[in-house]
């Protein structure tokens, strides 16, 4: 993944990570980020290899207390090994942020950290910048993402079943501009039920936005032959289909090809009349190539749904937060450590009240 550093960064971008970075050479064993608690840095692993594991759902509060006591963790299931040029601690700009996963080095590794206060200093003051180091994440977050499903199996896809709703962060970090573009852009389009918004295996020609009604997204069984999922949607011939996600208002789909070059994996159908406002893939891509703050809230807001998406595959396989990883519902005389915050619903408030203006604005064309 050396590369995507490389071809996502500016000559300018790594001189000053390179001379903000301190190099840390650590040994086989040593943890970087341990799984539940806060992100205080970007790591780049410039050498090495770094192991990514989740913590196993364990039903004995004995054991974890004494692993608690003894400064030791819980069994752990590695879903991802990382070679030079990956990056960990990858959502440093968000201040609330706590690791979803455990982060070790495999054997003798050397890594660049970059503190935490110094990475937000620079994004807040060269929009540029972070315009380029936001689209680097998500890239590397899509990469990450396809190999955990890759080595859990794809009997375990949940992503499009995210912790909270797309709406969220989509209309809540994009400005109003940003939105009113978008609706310029896009083209209102109505999916009647049983109709195919795109198929699996195939290139996807727009961003989709859904306004109303509800969509289902399908991976096809023999998912691991890209080819046979393509061709078959050619031949009129119907793949076997799983359903794993429905999809509802204010979610987006068709973001993919913006972070990735492989076609989706899944096939997204309307399950009842829907309507989509639908942004040309071209229109998109013209923009956030000349409107850099448009560009910085675009991948800031991908980046975010990736990680969303990744803690949702871990809290489906059962390997959540310690607090309730036993699957027992929550209670309400408790205070969990990730409880929304007033911050966060008013954030729910504002996407809820920038996707109205949206629908109506989109009405009234």
């Amino acid at each position: 993944m050396t590369e995507v550093l490389l071809k996502e960064l500016s000559s300018s971008d790594i001189d000053w990570i390179l001379a903000t970075g301190q190099r840390e050479e650590i040994t086989a064993g040593t943890t970087l980020l341990r799984q539940g608690t806060p992100v205080n840095a970007l790591y780049i692993l410039l050498d090495g290899a770094l192991t990514v594991t989740v913590a196993q759902a364990d039903d004995n509060p004995i054991g974890r207390a004494f692993a608690a006591l003894e400064g030791g963790e819980l069994s752990g299931r590695e879903i991802a090994r990382l070679s030079k040029g990956e990056v960990v601690g990858e959502m440093p700009f968000l201040a609330s942020y706590q690791s979803s996963t455990t982060v070790k080095a495999a054997k003798k590794s050397l890594v660049l950290m970059i503190p935490q206060q110094q990475l937000l200093e620079k994004m807040q003051a060269d929009i540029t910048f972070a315009a380029h180091l936001y689209r680097a994440i998500a890239v590397l977050l899509a990469h990450r993402l396809e190999q955990m499903v890759n080595q859990i199996g794809h009997s375990t896809v949940v992503l499009c079943q995210p912790q909270v709703r797309e709406i969220l962060f989509t209309f809540a970090e994009l400005n109003d501009s940003d939105i009113g573009w978008m609706i310029a852009a896009g083209t209102a389009m109505r999916i009647p039920a049983g109709s195919v918004l795109f198929h699996a295996g195939r290139p996807v020609d727009s961003l989709y936005i859904l306004l109303d009604g509800k969509m289902a997204a399908a991976i096809a069984e023999d998912a691991d032959n890209p080819l046979i999922r393509a061709f078959s949607t050619l031949e009129k011939t119907d793949p076997v289909e799983r359903e794993f996600a429905k999809l509802s208002r204010g979610d987006m789909v068709g973001e993919t090809p913006f972070v990735e070059a492989s076609p989706p994996a899944m096939t997204i159908r309307a399950i009842e009349d829907a309507i989509v406002l639908s942004i040309p893939r071209w229109r998109l891509a013209a923009k956030l190539l000349n409107d850099v703050g448009f560009a910085a809230r675009f991948y800031r807001v991908l980046a975010i749904l990736l990680a969303d998406k990744q803690q949702g595959i871990i809290n489906r396989l059962g390997y959540g937060r310690i607090t309730y990883s036993s699957g027992q519902s929550l209670d309400e005389r408790f205070t969990y450590e990730d409880e929304l915050s007033s911050g966060f619903l008013a954030q729910v408030t504002l996407a809820g009240t920038r996707f109205d203006w949206m629908l109506k604005q989109i009405r009234g064309n």
